[in-house]
């Protein structure tokens, strides 16, 4: 965090502020809206949104700057998610990084981040993986430097124009 007086707490989300995720993860993917056809985005904007439907499979992980919602990020670390998503055996997943657009470019992605590795390293994961695409540049920028190497055979299109694009963490 590069702002002074300012507290950062990384925790599981409570089930209270479920709706208050929802609406945080529409505001922070509603600009790349435009990069996408309409019924294509509302089926996208249905699946970020709906964050209770992964809650059985994963930790929605949340970032408070000053107790108020920050960011967030879904981490599968059962491995049968992994099977789902069509990552190798073993492999965590990470969906969905969200930061407000007002606490942008304060380190809460790469604080969400290092959090998800830290989960994955005490449980003794080797592997994650996640998807992006270059509409998503800073989070591409962000993974790249936390050294995700990109493993084209894991990519998948959702549509003919658009390549989401799968990365891989190595925690050796």
């Amino acid at each position: 965090m590069t702002q002074q007086n300012t507290s950062l707490e990384i925790r599981n989300a409570r089930p209270d502020e479920l709706d208050r995720v929802a609406t945080l993860l529409q505001d922070a993917y509603r600009q790349f809206e435009p990069n996408m056809p309409a019924e294509m985005w509302r089926v996208y904007l249905q699946d970020i949104i709906d964050v209770r439907s992964r809650l059985a499979a994963s930790s929605l992980i949340v970032a408070l700057v000053d107790g108020q919602l920050a960011g967030a990020v879904t981490l599968y670390i059962d491995m049968e998610f992994s099977k789902a998503e069509g990552w190798p055996d073993g492999w965590a997943g990470i969906r969905l990084l969200a930061v407000n657009p007002v606490y942008r470019g304060r380190g809460i992605g790469r604080a969400l981040m290092d959090e998800c590795v830290r989960r994955c390293r005490e449980r003794g994961i080797k592997t994650i993986g996640l998807h992006t695409n270059e509409m998503m540049s800073v989070a591409l920028a962000m993974y790249t430097r936390m050294g995700f190497k990109r493993v084209p055979d894991f990519d998948f299109h959702p549509t003919p124009e658009i390549t989401a694009k799968a990365f891989r963490l190595d925690m050796d």
